[in-house]
């Protein structure tokens, strides 16, 4: 699309249209009748872990949208604001970009808030727009990463069947010492002197109360749908009480949630489908088996387990599609190679982030680069891109550090692989 001038390029067809698309040739080129063919194809949608991880996409989508209409993102960058001192704006805005999309789980919604805020900054203060928007895009990158609500993490670490707390305290070991480097550059490359920040709007510390409420309680370990719900409520009382909106304005914030998860919901259920359709034609045991002979131990595995969704993500531009479709795979590779699920999740999760905001094609920097209306190109903010650069590289040395516990989540290799062996056998004839 992008060669024929669509500047959309990977978005201009729908994701949900693909994979209906691959629906139709999996019915006409996998072997057996339709009812059994749709008989698998049911069975995929109605998967375990697709519903509930379909039900949490709507949660986190009613729990931003609440969230947004209080004024919590507005009130939480505002406080990020004016806490930055007059020479801290271009580490001090990677920061308010990390909590910010902590907090709300999207990428792309803190580059659409915190993006005009960052124009106006180089353009009062002579900063350099790319160096200002690399940051804002490195600050999305691990909030991205980070997030208990962000839908890429909500599908790993439902796929690979990982408690999404203890996902994060693998991860935090790598991408906390990527942030501590990126602020530490920043300082260094950003510095401004005495430039002072003005037109800083206000902010409200109850307003920001539920994102700090969801972030704490998942940590201690409660179920994300308790957690999410808790959230919501919290906002809510917190709406209705300030007055921007009533019960019935409450109940239609949560409705926009559900129906700004519409597309990501359909796309889940149709792609779990698709998945299982393959996985009953052994597909998925035909790439596992391919894979087998670049992989020769735990490191190489892991490897995989982050060029795999790499080379996707590179090929789709597309983060959640990536983690769905790839999951399956990067579970079993954990299991047949003795590989903690946790660290195998970590991995796949930075490298899909970092690559989907590194992408010059991809959605977040298009977006950033589109509110300079054309003055910054995505090549230009590419050099910025430090925290994506340092969370990879530290991602890769923790590849040769030995996890302190060995997975439980494992199998016989040669069994595993003896299996794979005769179903892949089997589809073959």
């Amino acid at each position: 699309m992008t060669v024929i001038g669509n500047k959309k390029g990977f978005y201009a067809m729908p994701a949900s249209i693909s994979v209906i698309v691959g629906i139709i040739f999996a019915f006409i080129i996998y072997k057996g009748s339709i009812d059994d063919k749709f008989n698998s194809l049911i069975k995929g949608c109605g998967d375990n872990n697709i519903i509930i991880m379909c039900l949490i996409f709507l949660l986190a989508g009613a729990f931003g949208s609440v969230t947004e209409k209080i004024g919590g993102v507005d009130s939480t960058v505002n406080l990020g604001l004016r806490l930055i001192p007059s020479s801290f704006i271009v580490p001090g805005m990677f920061l308010i970009a990390c909590f910010v999309c902590l907090a709300i789980g999207t990428s792309m919604g803190t580059i659409a808030t915190i993006g005009p805020i960052c124009i106006t900054l180089a353009a009062k203060t002579g900063i350099s727009p790319a160096l200002l928007l690399g940051a804002l895009l490195g600050g999305a990158m691990f909030g991205n990463n980070m997030s208990i609500i962000a839908d890429t993490g909500i599908a790993i670490t439902r796929i690979l069947d990982v408690p999404i707390k203890e996902k994060f305290k693998v991860n935090i070991r790598t991408t906390g010492l990527a942030v501590i480097g990126t602020v530490i550059l920043y300082f260094i490359f950003g510095n401004t002197g005495s430039t002072t920040l003005t037109d800083v709007g206000g902010y409200n510390l109850i307003k920001i109360l539920p994102y700090i409420a969801v972030l704490v309680i998942s940590l201690l370990g409660v179920n994300v749908f308790v957690v999410l719900t808790m959230g919501i409520i919290l906002a809510g009382g917190i709406g209705i009480f300030y007055g921007d909106f009533n019960v019935l304005g409450f109940t239609s914030s949560i409705q926009s949630g559900f129906l700004n998860m519409f597309d990501v919901l359909i796309f889940s259920l149709l792609i779990g489908g698709l998945a299982n359709m393959v996985k009953e034609s052994g597909g998925i045991e035909w790439i596992n088996l391919k894979l087998r002979k670049i992989i020769v131990g735990q490191k190489s595995a892991q490897f995989v387990s982050m060029l795999l969704p790499g080379t996707v993500d590179a090929a789709l531009a597309n983060d959640t599609v990536t983690c769905v479709v790839t999951g399956p795979i990067v579970k079993d590779i954990s299991d047949d190679y003795k590989i903690d699920r946790k660290k195998s999740a970590s991995l796949m999760h930075t490298t899909v982030c970092v690559l989907q905001s590194i992408l010059p094609y991809g959605a977040q920097i298009l977006l950033a680069t589109s509110l300079t209306s054309g003055k910054v190109s995505p090549i230009a903010i590419m050099p910025y891109l430090w925290y994506g650069f340092l969370a990879l590289g530290f991602a890769i040395i923790s590849i040769f550090i030995p996890s302190r516990k060995r997975s439980k989540n494992t199998v016989n290799e040669k069994t595993l692989t003896k299996n794979v062996e005769n179903k892949l056998q089997t589809t073959l004839e």
